[in-house]
């Protein structure tokens, strides 16, 4: 059969397809014969043309592979003796490499301890004199481990041995770079007894590195992943020798002659250092050395001729598939933000980002902008409170530079600032808006990519602005609708409408006139079915949702079930990833607003948003070599059914051909927007949502696990969301039924939280935890233990082994980040957790820690007012906390002293008369305070603070003289929830001292006509404030009459019209 056999794979090397088509049928009956194998074995010993035996090789490997049960034992042993005998003889790589490749699928069956002749030919092999000897056997040992390395588990010290004399074999390139995949592929199996033998190596596998490199680039490139194994299995053997690693990836990355995969490489390695070991990089000295680096790199200009791909006029501003030296540097930057303390890290990088900045040359400036915007997330509260003046005006002087790289990266940071610069950079509105609209005036003279890149700075700058957006209406609007109908380039188009989403989230119900116009565009977007709208229809989809949720109840609710309508016709006619899960948001949106509207079309909602969930669309697996016989393999075999069932492989079906997976982010985006969606739309809809339940939840609880961290991050918050759903249902009808459904629930749920806390490496994904855990009705003993972890930082992403650092080190703002979230979560346990959170408030810490450690106190306190035992409970408080509060007070930092006020405040109220012997020195502070403070929420919180002093013990307070100073400063300017506790006050003194309200009854009248009838009162705040007017009227109506005459006539009209009301 062997000589029939190789006529058949010589005729599939022919150029022409009949002969090829004939070949393969005569294949697929061959295959059909049990004495294939051997026949196959035959050809793959005894054949003269290296491809026929290359290509018996790869086809006995898919037969293996799949069928290795149906081989009877005869051919199995006498398999392996083939394949080794054929390896050893063997002389073209080629095909020792396919050899190789089908060793590692039997050893995948056939465990190295049933298989001795293996371990005697690598023994020999990688011990032999003759170096070719040495590589060849290398090559298969690199196979074998990589297919399957814990049954190597006791070999591996033996292994490790090997390693260190083949790495010092400087002039065998080939054998060091075989070695490396080798260990790769052991070192998530290495247990301790191997750690000092691996720590040992890391020298000379860098010295192998740097001779690998000037041998072969693209084998060093896959040789430097070892690096990253090492980091995500066991960071410790590298901690060590950080030094040496960090100088040899910084060479590698200067170095320009080597290519950008290499380059890539060795950044993204630091990148990922400083992420794990950001403080060990402090300690070594290593930042300057780092900055001294990436910073040339970043200001690189692109060779003659050529653009940086963001430059590009049709780039995709979506596209992240942006592998260069530049893109990487940038990374390391923003990654030394969100990891290391502000004041080190500025200390070092502001002077060379200046001098970026002052140069004459446009790629440099462009660099200096780039730092500043990867800053922006990281760093944020240093700079809003230290530099965001200066940083704003150097982004905005950018603006009007003379070379368009330049422009394009000032509008780039000005985005940045926008999104993470909150709310202080909103407050420059007067400033950033004419120079946004200027470059909106000129939309079609610009090149689309300019264009792209200010209406990214426009959006991020607009979304936030609220009320401010007002006087800049109209413009925007005319913009945003002549563009939607009058711009022939649709992405012009798409970009208007995702900037009118922006544009609703700021102005909200004052979108309204210009709500149908909108409307009429987006629905006319929607029901286009050209494939080239796609993108422009998932904008469309985006906006209706943000529509959804900020242009009123009352406007969108007739248009609900339209929506639900739309975007159900759209997924069923249009299979693309990012329109699903645009829709997905919208339902999600709807449900917020009209959620009746969903309840009809659940089951078709949750089948599409359960099969997104489960699909492997996206995930791309990539293979070993060309699958150039994939059609020869014998799918279509009669005996093929039952083949998989049960071997004593169990479930370990993982193609060893595959050599890694990776997942389009357009799949990514779409399984972590159906996690939000649904389990907002679970909350929303209640009861109706109950029998879709437990599958949603099968579905988002296995994505807790999924490798990227937006998707498990959403997968946690949808769980919350879960048990904030069932636990409504069980509220709406307490049965012991839901009631044992919520707990079932809770009882898988709350443990993955905690595992979660504890072990998840990104600090994200733990936020998002924290912030499902503080919504969820809870097992409080067992949340305790996790927030005192998250303060004590002692849980992974916190980098809570290893490095320990004393808790008064600076630490980045993402870190002292999480512990807000965790103290959030958190109030009831306060013995323990009390201290951690004071410790924050000391003078040595950041502004945001002091903020965040007062502003938790006063959360705390305000959290006893009217709970029982609260009062006892803030009184034994008191002498903790005053000296913090105090001192929080007489802080430099406006935001640290709003919070301390409003916490002595909420100490006073929650305490009362407990305090009482604390009021002449509280009040004789917050005096000092009134008669010197700029702020205006400041003195909001003032006033509210010693509204709270009066109604928790009046008699404390000498109200002749703290009432006018109150009234003075009324009415509130920018905290306007304290008018509830203003006008609360207002009414309870009145109906106790009412000669004193008669007396400032002036101020009281003009600071009413100030708040009556606007958004600044609740509707029970409204009614308190016009019962106590109606009443002063109609009781001393020649002193109500005297305090109106001295009111504007259009406010003497607005509160005229409110008393006289019935």
């Amino acid at each position: 059969m062997s000589g029939e056999l190789e006529q058949i794979l010589l005729q599939l090397t022919q150029p022409e397809n009949a002969i090829i088509q004939q070949a393969t049928a005569q294949l697929k009956l061959a295959f059909k014969d049990p004495a294939i194998i051997p026949a196959l074995c035959a050809v793959m010993t005894g054949s003269q043309n290296s491809q026929i035996r290359q290509s018996a090789a790869v086809m006995l490997r898919m037969r293996v592979k799949k069928h290795w049960k149906k081989i009877s034992p005869d051919h199995r042993e006498s398999l392996k003796a083939v394949v080794l005998q054929a390896f050893q003889q063997e002389t073209e790589h080629t095909v020792r490499h396919s050899l190789s490749q089908l060793s590692a699928v039997m050893v995948k069956h056939e465990t190295p301890d049933r298989w001795p002749a293996l371990f005697t030919l690598l023994n020999q092999s990688t011990k032999s004199n003759n170096p070719m000897d040495r590589q060849v056997g290398l090559l298969l040992l690199s196979k074998v481990v990589e297919s399957n390395p814990e049954p190597f588990k006791p070999h591996y010290r033996q292994l490790l041995q090997l390693f260190g004399t083949v790495l010092r074999d400087l002039d065998n390139p080939t054998a060091m770079y075989y070695s490396i995949l080798t260990l790769t592929a052991m070192t998530a199996y290495t247990g301790t007894e191997e750690m000092n033998l691996m720590r040992s190596l890391i020298p000379t596998l860098i010295i192998a590195l740097r001779h690998l490199i000037k041998a072969d680039q693209d084998q060093a490139s896959e040789a430097m992943e070892v690096f990253d194994e090492l980091m995500e299995s066991e960071v410790s053997i590298m901690v060590p020798h950080i030094t040496e690693i960090v100088h040899f990836c910084l060479e590698v990355s200067a170095d320009t002659t080597l290519t950008d995969s290499l380059r890539v490489k060795a950044l993204s390695c630091i990148a990922f250092l400083i992420r794990l070991k950001s403080k060990t990089v402090l300690k070594q000295k290593l930042l300057n050395p780092i900055l001294q680096t990436v910073f040339p790199v970043l200001s690189a200009a692109p060779p003659p001729g050529e653009e940086d791909p963001e430059d590009e006029e049709n780039s995709n501003e979506d596209d992240t598939d942006n592998e260069s030296p530049k893109h990487f540097a940038a990374q390391v930057i923003d990654t030394m933000a969100l990891h290391m303390p502000p004041e080190k890290l500025f200390h070092q990088l502001m002077p060379l980002t200046q001098a970026c900045l002052a140069s004459d040359n446009p790629y440099e400036r462009k660099a200096g902008l780039m730092c500043l915007a990867v800053l922006a997330e990281g760093c944020a509260d240093h700079i809003r409170t230290k530099m965001l003046s200066s940083m704003l005006q150097t982004v905005c002087q950018s603006l009007s530079d003379s070379n368009q790289v330049v422009r394009s990266a000032g509008l780039f940071a000005l985005g940045q600032f926008s999104e993470h610069l909150q709310p202080e950079v909103s407050k420059y509105c007067a400033e950033l808006m004419p120079l946004l609209l200027g470059y909106m005036s000129a939309l079609n003279q610009a090149k689309i990519g300019h264009v792209t890149k200010a209406f990214y700075a426009l959006e991020n700058f607009l979304e936030n602005l609220g009320s401010e957006i007002e006087p800049y209406l109209p413009t925007l609007m005319e913009t945003m609708l002549s563009a939607l109908s009058n711009a022939e380039n649709l992405k012009l188009k798409e970009l208007a409408v995702s900037a009118i989403g922006a544009i609703a989230n700021a102005a909200k119900e004052k979108l309204v006139p210009y709500f149908l116009p909108v409307i009429e565009s987006l629905k006319g977007f929607l029901t286009d079915t050209r494939d080239e709208m796609r993108s422009l229809q998932t904008q469309a989809l985006d906006t209706l949702s943000v529509l959804a949720r900020t242009i009123g109840k009352e406007v969108f609710s007739p248009l609900a079930a339209e929506c639900v309508q739309l975007g159900l016709n759209l997924t069923n006619a249009i299979d693309d990833p990012d329109l699903r899960r645009c829709t997905y948001s919208l339902f999600s949106a709807v449900s917020t607003v009209s959620p009746d509207c969903l309840n009809p079309h659940l089951t078709a909602i949750t089948t599409i948003m359960l099969l997104s969930l489960k699909s492997t669309e996206g995930v791309t697996a990539h293979l070993e070599e060309d699958k150039t016989f994939v059609l020869l393999d014998d799918d279509d075999d009669d005996e093929a059914q039952g083949d998989t069932i049960l071997d004593e492989e169990g479930t370990d079906n993982v193609d060893p051909d595959i050599a890694g997976f990776s997942v389009e982010n357009a799949y990514i985006d779409e399984k972590e927007d159906t996690c939000d969606a649904l389990g907002e739309i679970a909350f929303n809809t209640g009861a109706a949502f109950q029998p879709f339940l437990e599958s949603s939840f099968q579905q988002v609880y296995e994505l807790r696990d999924f490798p990227h961290e937006d998707v498990r991050r959403a997968a946690f918050v949808a769980m919350g969301q879960f048990c904030r759903a069932q636990h409504k249902v069980w509220q709406e009808n307490p049965t012991e039924a839901d009631y044992q459904a919520l707990q079932k629930l809770l009882g898988v749920v709350l443990p993955s939280f905690l595992e979660a806390v504890h072990s998840e490496r990104e600090r994200q994904v733990v936020m998002g935890v924290l912030e499902a855990m503080n919504a969820s009705p809870g097992r409080l003993q067992e949340i305790s233990q996790a927030i005192r972890d998250v303060l004590k930082k002692r849980t992974v992403c916190q980098d809570g082994g290893g490095d320990e650092a004393d808790d008064e080190e600076q630490q980045a703002e993402y870190d002292a980040m999480l512990q807000e979230f965790a103290a959030e979560t958190f109030q009831p346990y306060l013995n323990e957790l009390l201290p951690l959170i004071m410790n924050k408030a000391k003078l040595s810490y950041t502004v945001a820690d002091r903020s965040f450690s007062v502003g938790t106190l006063g959360e705390i306190l305000q959290s006893l007012v009217n709970v029982s035992g609260g009062r006892a409970c803030a009184g034994k408080l008191s002498n903790q906390l005053l000296p913090v509060l105090v001192a929080g007070v007489r802080d430099s930092d406006s935001e640290v002293r709003n919070n301390s006020v409003f916490a002595l405040g909420a100490l006073a109220q929650a305490a009362g008369p407990l305090v009482a012997r604390d009021y002449p020195m509280m009040l004789s502070l917050f005096s000092n305070l009134l008669s010197k403070e700029q702020d205006r929420r400041v003195i909001d919180n003032l006033c509210a603070a010693l509204c709270r002093m009066i109604m928790s013990n009046m008699e404390g307070v000498p109200l002749e003289q703290v009432f006018p100073a109150l009234l003075a400063h009324l009415p509130l300017k920018e905290d306007m929830e304290e008018n509830k506790t203003v006008y609360s006050c207002l009414a309870m003194l009145y109906s106790q001292n009412p000669a004193l309200v008669l007396s400032q009854i002036k101020p009281i009248v003009s600071a009413s006509s100030h708040v009556l009838g606007t958004k600044d009162l609740d509707t029970e705040t409204q009614n308190t404030l016009v019962m106590l007017l109606r009443d002063v009227a109609q009781r001393h109506s020649k002193e109500f009459e005297v305090a109106m005459k001295s009111l504007p006539a259009e406010q003497k009209m607005k509160l005229t019209g409110a008393v006289s009301q019935s």
